[in-house]
């Protein structure tokens, strides 16, 4: 099947992308300086995130790591990329999972899932350098459904400002599948 709208364009597959053509095609011309209909800035994408989390401080992701009576494993993730961990340092013990496959390794349908993310219920804290990107990636986590995912206030900046040491014991999970060896294999496919 084939359609064509003169002097517009054309479709070879159905009436929907001819419509969608059709519909771009009397779109007005965006105003380079004026932001688009529906979109919103960075600020309020960040705010909109924390919004969906309960942040904590460097101090209480320390206590809630620490903690053998915590209710569910508890993970420290580190989203920065490479560089900046080299430049900046980091927190042994943490879970070094970048940030754009952050919600592949976490997500316990994922074919690329994490051995450990076999469940709904765990504590992710996430902390980047400034506490800003992880905020975004919490959230983008409970979206997923891990709703116990938060970030932390202020990143590895504040952790260090805190005076907090630079190592976490490692997390303490009662899922038959995470074992400290197991936490960086995956269950299926890799990138």
């Amino acid at each position: 099947m084939s359609a064509a709208i003169l002097d517009i364009g054309a479709s070879s597959y159905d009436s929907a992308a001819l419509w969608d053509v059709l519909h771009k095609s009397i779109r007005a011309p965006l105003d380079r300086l004026v932001p688009p209909p529906g979109s919103r800035s960075i600020i309020q994408l960040v705010d909109a995130a924390r919004a969906k989390l309960q942040r904590v401080t460097p101090q209480q992701a320390w206590e809630v790591l620490h903690d053998p009576t915590y209710s569910t494993p508890a993970f420290l993730v580190d989203i920065r990329p490479a560089a900046e961990r080299a430049r900046s340092g980091g927190i042994h013990g943490s879970l070094i999972i970048e940030r754009n496959v952050l919600e592949w390794r976490f997500d316990p349908r994922s074919e690329a899932r994490l051995a450990i993310a076999d469940r709904y219920d765990l504590r992710i804290i996430v902390y980047c350098e400034d506490g800003r990107a992880s905020s975004l990636a919490a959230a983008s986590l409970h979206d997923i459904g891990m709703l116990n995912a938060t970030d932390i206030v202020g990143g590895f900046q504040a952790w260090k400002a805190a005076g907090l040491p630079g190592q976490v014991r490692p997390p303490s999970t009662d899922s038959k599948s995470a074992t400290w060896e197991g936490l960086s294999q995956l269950t299926g496919i890799s990138d």
